[in-house]
């Protein structure tokens, strides 16, 4: 298996709406991307924030991806402490007959944000035929909330949601139209939904200027990963037969700089020998 060379990053601006936020790199991350931790790997509903932060910090992660819009303030001040990052939190937005939505506890996680490097990262659940435009007007007003806090938005890539692709990602991000709002990349999602490797550094090319984070983990590869379970799909980074580090260095080689988040659902095991193992592999790939 190939191993790639990450560039070292000393900091980052990010720059939208009229306003920069500065990411440094961490001590504990390898040379290149910030490397975060989802909270279903981290003991999110079984563990405090104040536990969760000191198991991140323990196990040497750069941050988490959050999930709501409730214990913001809590998890900040758990991870400021530490000199942790909140990446990401996962937010619903919901289209449909009813028209669209969107948690109603994100205006006030917007203001709890502000000025932070945290990417509100949408999952959009539902259909119908208005279900493009509703999607649309969604994220829009959501981008724009988010522009007053210096924040930035993109959409989730999940399987079987109304968002459920790369290409989705990106045609939503280039149809809302906004410069703080982005696309996604997904590992196992994209296994399970696509799964076409022949095409996928064609795709990331043209997602590279709009692409604001990824998520891996370890996977099986095959003919037809669509067809497998998401235990087959996700495992800890060191384990499965998908060659992860050379999408890293597919993402590294095309400019990729942004974060990359280790999707952790219904990973069997303990929560930190799984999180070891999977920094151990991530710092592997920097070698």
């Amino acid at each position: 298996m190939k191993r790639f060379v990450a560039s070292a990053v000393v900091g980052v601006v990010l720059t939208f709406a009229g306003t920069a936020l500065a990411v440094e790199n961490t001590a504990n991350q390898p040379k290149g991307n910030p490397f975060f931790a989802f909270d279903n790997g981290t003991g999110r509903g079984a563990l405090s924030a104040e536990e969760q932060a000191a198991l991140l910090e323990e196990t040497g992660y750069d941050g988490i991806g959050y999930t709501g819009t409730q214990g913001i303030p809590e998890m900040l001040a758990a991870l400021d402490k530490r000199g942790l990052t909140m990446f990401s939190t996962y937010v619903r937005v919901d289209v449909g007959p009813d028209g669209p939505k969107y948690d109603p506890g994100l205006p006030v996680a917007i203001r709890q944000l502000k000025s932070r490097p945290t990417i509100l990262w949408l999952f959009v659940v539902g259909g119908g035929p208005t279900a493009e435009e509703q999607t649309v007007a969604a994220v829009r007003e959501i981008a724009d909330m988010a522009a007053e806090s210096g924040l930035r938005v993109a959409t989730y890539p999940h399987a079987g949601f109304y968002v459920d692709t790369l290409d989705d990602s990106l045609r939503i991000a280039k149809k809302v139209n906004r410069p703080n709002v982005g696309a996604s990349f997904n590992l196992c999602h994209w296994l399970k939904v696509d799964g076409n490797q022949e095409q996928l550094e064609a795709k990331l090319r043209e997602a590279m200027p709009d692409l604001f984070v990824v998520s891996i983990n370890g996977a099986d590869d095959g003919d037809d990963t669509k067809a497998m379970s998401w235990k087959q799909l996700i495992k800890t980074l060191d384990r499965g037969s998908y060659d992860v580090p050379g999408l890293m260095k597919t993402l590294c080689t095309l400019g990729y700089r942004g974060p990359v988040g280790l999707q952790c659902y219904n990973v069997a095991g303990d929560r930190r020998e799984n999180l070891q193992r999977s920094i151990k592999a991530w710092k592997n790939m920097a070698e």
